[in-house]
């Protein structure tokens, strides 16, 4: 399995997620959009989970030296149509939340690539155009957020969800992160997070989420969550 993750994540974090057998590759730096989020893979790319097979998108300007990583690792990818920008919403054009059926996101600001490769699936549009930061899915009708735009577009399909206050979050730079960026699932029962769930204000409630779901936390990093743009595996 291989797994995207900030370029600034810690050894502690890459070699956590290596005990799993997980090959960690690093999304560089993009001086297209601003600091906090330059290495963010939710950022950067998507995975597009269609049925015949996994493949991604990458932003069109993304380096060479990663395009060849993808090579090297027979991954396959397609550009976004669109360029990323420093401004919303042209840092958010890959930013959704795709699952097996369902595509989630500020529909007219997707990218039309990211949409094209999407058209078999229910497109739900929501509020928020950071979807994906603002969701971290359990599996495929469980998912967690602190956005209540989107708990409010969503509660009425057949999803699970856990809102939970904002904040308590570290994201650099800025106030404070988003729940969605705070790691991911890394097998059928287990989701990795960039920190511990003890540190977090609002831990107790996530854990209750996931041992519903038979999930158990692995934290990849001691003290307090920081949003590291998702942890995206492939």
């Amino acid at each position: 399995m291989h797994c995207f993750i900030d370029y600034r994540a810690t050894k502690e974090e890459l070699l956590n997620l290596s005990k799993f057998g997980i090959n960690p590759i690093l999304v560089p730096k993009s001086n297209d959009v601003y600091e906090a989020i330059n290495g963010h893979p939710d950022i950067q790319l998507n995975i597009l989970k269609n049925s015949l097979s996994d493949k991604i998108i990458i932003q069109k300007n993304i380096s060479e030296t990663f395009i060849n990583i993808l090579k090297e690792n027979n991954i396959d990818y397609i550009f976004s149509k669109s360029s990323l920008t420093n401004k919303y919403p042209g840092d958010i054009i890959l930013n959704s939340l795709i699952l097996e059926n369902y595509f989630i996101h500020t529909l007219k600001f997707s990218d039309d690539n990211l949409l094209k490769s999407q058209y078999l699936k229910k497109h739900i549009n929501v509020p928020q155009g950071y979807t994906k930061c603002s969701i971290l899915p359990v599996n495929e009708t469980a998912l967690i957020t602190s956005d209540k735009g989107i708990f409010e577009s969503l509660k009425n399909y057949n999803f699970d969800i856990l809102l939970l206050p904002p904040g308590d979050i570290l994201l650099p730079s800025l106030n404070y992160g988003f729940i969605g960026g705070v790691g991911g699932m890394i097998s059928n029962n287990k989701m990795a997070f960039f920190g511990d769930l003890d540190s977090y204000k609002w831990g107790d409630e996530v854990k209750k989420f996931l041992s519903k779901y038979d999930v158990a936390p692995i934290p990849l990093r001691k003290g307090k969550l920081i949003d590291r743009g998702s942890l995206l595996t492939l």
